[in-house]
């Protein structure tokens, strides 16, 4: 009998691995989210000093979303087949150093390139994060303690803009990048701080033929994973991209303004996550991921149409509470989906395409909202309620698992008794 069949015994996953495997994939998505949306941010500055205008930025957003799949299919595979933590910490490293390089780039052509490879390191840290986070939290708590390890997205973003308040005015955008290079450091703490999980240790695949057999069985679950995932990123990056560029151009609100009430949607959107993370626990996935995106469709007149800013500021608040509170869900759904011996490789791959699929969003939005009689208010909103009522259809005609036992048919008992401690 195999290795990767037989019967196995191991000791449950304790409270301090568990928690210790969440921080390190609730860092590395921050961290990674940060970097991303320092270009969101600094779009018309990047541009100005690189000699080129704002579209090419823009479309340097479309290449980095192109590239996270390459990421995924990579580190994923490296992640099946090797083990989590160390793809991880390559990962960590790869994207930190493109990530300060980008920062010292001279010209638009060098930024692009480098923008590019920030794709692929972009692209394989979530997989691979998230497969050894969820891996290890209890079954029972694995939808808040998802919505815990996504909203490290929120708090990069958040991250983002508080920097851009508080750093770009003095100092421009190139030390934002250098900023950027700390996730090296968290690849210290994954080394020396996490274990390796204990699932992939007894489900693992011992040559790439078996590897490569096993992930073409899982072709139909790839598939549906994808279309939720593009409804999911259409969401997200059609609500998040061009909200700064939104609120400069229907409602002319400054620099240090765009920032802060960025920074505030953000706050929405990381209690929203765990909320409706801690919801899903309760009532189920896709209920909870529905029910979050319908409440969305309500707020969509608040949040574009808004006729005073105090309303402004709580659409903003309330339009990331629903859309990151049925994102805070997807790490457990998915991984759920997942089987145990590909888990590295299929969420995060199927993400990333997702992902793909929906980078066409903002480039999109733009050139609609310069067409007569549109704008951005008209954008966005319609934008907001095509995506959130499809989305809940798709989830919702899709499979579920919550609650299953990873590692089950080979003796793993993952329950670390519910307590979450560093």
């Amino acid at each position: 009998m195999s290795r990767a069949t037989a019967p196995v015994t191991a000791p449950g996953v304790s409270a301090r691995d568990s928690s210790r495997a969440l921080l390190a994939g609730f860092l590395g998505w921050t961290l990674d989210a940060f970097d991303f949306f320092l270009v969101v941010m600094c779009l018309t500055s990047i541009a100005s000093d690189l000699r080129t205008d704002v579209e090419h930025i823009a479309l340097s957003l479309t290449v980095t979303l192109a590239f996270r799949p390459v990421g995924a299919l990579l580190f994923g595979l490296l992640a099946d087949r090797y083990g989590r933590r160390l793809p991880l910490m390559l990962d960590l490293v790869f994207y930190s150093v493109i990530e300060v390089l980008s920062g010292l780039a001279p010209n638009f052509s060098t930024f692009l390139v480098l923008r590019a490879l920030f794709g692929i390191g972009m692209g394989g840290e979530w997989g691979v994060g998230a497969s050894l986070a969820m891996e290890k939290v209890p079954p029972r708590l694995r939808g808040v303690l998802s919505g815990i390890l996504q909203e490290g997205y929120a708090v990069g973003y958040l991250l983002a803009a508080l920097c851009y308040f508080f750093v770009f005015p003095r100092f421009g955008w190139r030390p934002l990048f250098f900023i950027g290079g700390l996730p090296a450091l968290l690849a210290l703490f994954v080394r020396f701080g996490v274990r390796e999980s204990q699932v992939w240790e007894a489900t693992r695949q011992h040559n790439w033929a078996d590897l490569g057999r096993a992930i073409a069985g899982q072709w139909p679950t790839f598939l549906y994973l994808v279309a939720l995932m593009a409804m999911m990123n259409f969401s997200s990056h059609g609500t998040q991209d061009l909200y700064p560029t939104f609120l400069e151009k229907s409602f002319g609100l400054d620099v240090r303004h765009r920032a802060a009430l960025t920074a505030f949607t953000m706050v929405g959107a990381l209690i929203g996550g765990v909320v409706f993370g801690l919801l899903s626990d309760r009532i189920g996935r896709r209920r909870a991921m529905v029910l979050a995106l319908l409440l969305g469709l309500c707020v969509v007149p608040m949040w574009a149409y808004s006729r005073s800013l105090a309303v402004l500021w709580v659409g903003g608040f309330l339009i990331q509470f629903m859309v990151q509170g049925a994102w805070g869900v997807v790490p457990a759904h998915i991984s759920e989906l997942s089987a145990d011996s590909v888990r590295g490789f299929l969420p995060g791959f199927a993400y990333q395409c997702g992902a793909l699929i929906a980078g066409i969003a903002p480039s999109a939005q733009a050139r609609l909202a310069r067409q007569p009689g549109w704008g951005y208010s008209k954008t966005m909103a319609l934008t907001a309620v095509i995506v959130f009522a499809v989305a809940s259809v798709v989830i919702w005609l899709g499979p579920e698992r919550r609650g299953r036992t990873f590692g089950a048919a080979t003796g793993i008992d993952i329950t670390s008794g519910g307590s979450i401690r560093f």
